[in-house]
């Protein structure tokens, strides 16, 4: 299988930093969730303070990256404007234009990408928050219910938005790749 560099920096923002994203959000939610266990010592609060503190910060800025890389790198490729008067199939390098040359799939584009494009930059602002509260604020995280229920509610519409993102991303690249 051959791909090409643009097929390849597609692969990489969508499946492999978001497949990245997907396994340490993971990890972080059930040590964020099994914090309040009254069974842990002091020693294993802290060690689970400074794995959350290590793995929020990574998260939001796997997050950034992500986007940064989306929005920079991916998305101008997507936007490319094809010659004047190219039509059918010569859409094929233009993914915008060939979603919106077929009426079937012109709300890929119009519903899909203008969607993917605002809501995905919500995600790494809401991880970026989070971890700002658990890295200022994680002995009180670990003690106020409220706070880390607040902390979890910022990470489950931070990984909706990602799951939207991703999820119109690779339903918009399977109708029109980015080659």
């Amino acid at each position: 299988m051959e791909m090409t560099s643009r097929e390849l920096w597609t692969a990489l923002h969508g499946m492999f930093f978001g497949g990245l994203f997907l396994i340490l959000f993971s990890g972080l939610i059930i040590t964020l969730w099994g914090l309040d266990s009254e069974s842990f010592t002091q020693l294993g609060i802290r060690r689970r303070l400074r794995v959350l503190r290590v793995c929020s910060c990574a998260l939001a800025l796997l997050a950034w990256f992500t986007v940064i890389a989306g929005t920079y790198v991916v998305y101008p490729w997507y936007r490319a404007k094809p010659p004047q008067g190219t039509t059918g199939s010569a859409l094929m390098h233009y993914p915008r234009s060939l979603l919106l040359y077929r009426p079937q799939t012109a709300d890929w584009h119009e519903l899909g990408m203008e969607w993917k494009e605002h809501i995905a930059w919500l995600t790494p602002i809401l991880a970026t928050s989070a971890a700002v509260v658990l890295n200022a604020h994680g002995r009180r995280v670990s003690r106020d219910r409220q706070l880390r229920r607040t902390v979890l509610a910022f990470y489950s519409i931070c990984f909706f938005c990602a799951v939207v993102a991703g999820v119109f991303g690779a339903l918009i690249n399977k109708a029109a790749p980015i080659r």
